[in-house]
């Protein structure tokens, strides 16, 4: 049953999928992401990270220097920016271009595979920033719910 969020919003659980919407979603991809060993959940894994969708979202302008990046996106270090760009590399996303210059000049680019996702990758980037104070407000009722409820238990429990 949809529970009320805060601010009075209904939310709309999703219903699983029936065995005739499996078989319909089975039919319609050579991959289905509802398999366990579906290599498709590998790249959903990847594109679910924080660090790989900024990424991404900062290489939708444009090509992008390693150090353009590090300042761009806080917080994130230099070990896990070479990590992620690899492995946007490996899966055909971004590119790598290293320039003979003196220091070497190295810049990423989204691939025609990883323009693809500039839509989706924007979007759920700034999702995030929109419905930000939705989601902390969730959040404190959620915690404020879960105290309520331990503080009842404790009180069974003395009785």
């Amino acid at each position: 049953m949809p529970k009320n969020a805060p601010g009075g919003h209904q939310i709309p659980w999703r219903k699983p999928m029936t065995d005739d919407a499996l078989r319909l979603h089975a039919g319609r991809y050579a991959y289905n992401v509802y398999e366990e060993k579906c290599p498709t959940r590998q790249v959903l894994e990847r594109l679910a990270d924080k660090w790989a969708l900024l990424i991404l979202d900062r290489l939708e302008t444009g090509p992008q220097r390693f150090n353009g990046l590090k300042r761009e996106i806080k917080q994130i270090t230099q070990k896990v920016l070479t990590q992620t760009l690899r492995k946007l590399e490996r899966d055909g996303l971004v590119t790598r271009t290293v320039y003979a210059t003196k220091p070497v000049t190295v810049e990423y680019a989204l691939t025609a595979l990883g323009a693809t996702l500039t839509e989706t990758v924007a979007a759920l980037a700034h999702w995030a920033e929109q419905n930000m104070d939705a989601v902390a407000a969730a959040q404190a009722a959620y915690d404020a719910e879960e105290a309520r409820q331990a503080e009842l238990q404790k009180r069974v429990h003395r009785l």
